[in-house]
Order: structure tokens, then C-alpha cells, then sequence
């Protein structure tokens, strides 16, 4: 997979050095000169190409060939760059998956299909998420979002009186718009099944949608 980021700063070029780890093709489009040297010369990180260049130019995002990016990761310091450069991934190049980050909170109504974003990752709202994750049993806590936020990726700690305590998942009733992702059990993952049982204390990961999330909440929760 070729993927392209837009952003050369610690959170870029993290992501770049674990994707090529993991086997694939990485090149960094950053804008500061001084900063696209320094990690040449230093070789950070092994393997990835750095390519000095606007992203939100698409004269000059053009040499980064995102035509033939698999995905295009937006994660500047800037919410105005990081919706340009998805929208210019998106409109200009067709790239199938652009993955933004947002700085401000505020502004993650913007980062939706229209600007060109088909996943925003919001560092504030998922440590809001992974405290409450932390805190709270027998609560649907939102995870991340996706189409805008009307596609959420949700979990629950199951409590003792969960009605879905005992059941099979397939006897669980859910909406057709949603299913289950994960069972989290004592430190193991268990892969969803028709037959999997699931009990108390079980953290289960769900996608949900608008439509289906109160009835999901109420198969899980029971209100």
C-alpha cells in the first residue's frame, strides 16, 4: 500500500515510520525546508521518503503522485491545511481514503464528505473517549467517526445486568446498520461469531449508525 502524508512534524513522522514497518510505501510531504533536511540527513525514519513541498498546493502536491496514493493522511498542525489537503486529495486526485487530523474540537464538524475526508481522528474527543472507556461500565462510549459522524465506532463494558449477558450474538436483535467488531475478554480478543456467548465484564466494540444507536444502546444496555 502507498500511502502519502501531508505533515512532517512528530505526529506524521511517528505514523510513517510504524506504516513502513508494517511493509508499506511512505512518503512525507512537509513544507519547511529546514525540517525536511534535518530528517534526511538524520535518516528519521528509515526507510520513508520526504518530499519538500505545499500540500495545499496542488501544483506542488502533484509531485507527490497522489494519484497513486492508496491513502492520503492529512496531519499538519493546521485544521484549515488539513481540510485543503483532503479536499484536493479527494476532488483532484481520487484518492479512495483520506484520513484528516483535527487540532481544534470545534471545527470536527468540518471534517466530513464534503471537504473530502472519509475518516477524522480527533486526538482531544478520543482521550475524552478512552477516560470514559476507563471509568464508566455499562456505558456506550464513542470510540471514532466516520461519513461525517453518522457512522460511529462504539464500545461498552457489559454490566452484570446487561441484557445481552448469556445470549449468542445472533439472538441479540441488533439493527441491521450495525454489528459487532470485537469482544474484548480478559486481556484476549475474541472474533465476533454468530455463536460467540457473551457475558458480564465483556468489552464489546460495535459500529453503529445514527438509526441504530439507541437500539444498540438498549440490546447492550438495556436503556
Amino acid at each position: 500500500m502507498r500511502v502519502v502524508i501531508a505533515g512532517g512534524g512528530n505526529v506524521g513522522t511517528y505514523i510513517a515510520g510504524e506504516l513502513h514497518r508494517a511493509g508499506h510505501e511512505v512518503l512525507i510531504v512537509e513544507v519547511d525546508p529546514r525540517r525536511v533536511e534535518q530528517a534526511r540527513s538524520a535518516g528519521e525514519p528509515a526507510g520513508v521518503a520526504w518530499l519538500q513541498a505545499d500540500a495545499c498546493e496542488i501544483s506542488e502536491l502533484v509531485r507527490a503522485e497522489p494519484g497513486r496514493a492508496d491513502v492520503v493522511v492529512a496531519v499538519t498542525g493546521d485544521d484549515e491545511d488539513n481540510l485543503v489537503i483532503s479536499l484536493l486529495a479527494k476532488q483532484e486526485f481520487g484518492v479512495p481514503r483520506v484520513v484528516a487530523r483535527v487540532n481544534n474540537p470545534s471545527n470536527e464538524w468540518l471534517f466530513n464528505e464534503s471537504w473530502g475526508v472519509d475518516l477524522s481522528v480527533s486526538t482531544p474527543h478520543l482521550l475524552t473517549a478512552l477516560v470514559e472507556e476507563a471509568l464508566t461500565v455499562g456505558s456506550l462510549v464513542r470510540l471514532l467517526s466516520f461519513a461525517g459522524g453518522r457512522v460511529r465506532l462504539s464500545e461498552v463494558t457489559l454490566a452484570d445486568v446487561s441484557p445481552a449477558c448469556g445470549k449468542e450474538i445472533v439472538d441479540l436483535d441488533l439493527p441491521r446498520d450495525s454489528t459487532v467488531v470485537a469482544v474484548l475478554r480478559q486481556d484476549h480478543v475474541v472474533v465476533p461469531r454468530g455463536d460467540t456467548t457473551l457475558y458480564a465484564g465483556d468489552e464489546v466494540v460495535v459500529l453503529v449508525t445514527d438509526e441504530s444507536e439507541a437500539q444498540v444502546r438498549q440490546v447492550l444496555i438495556g436503556a
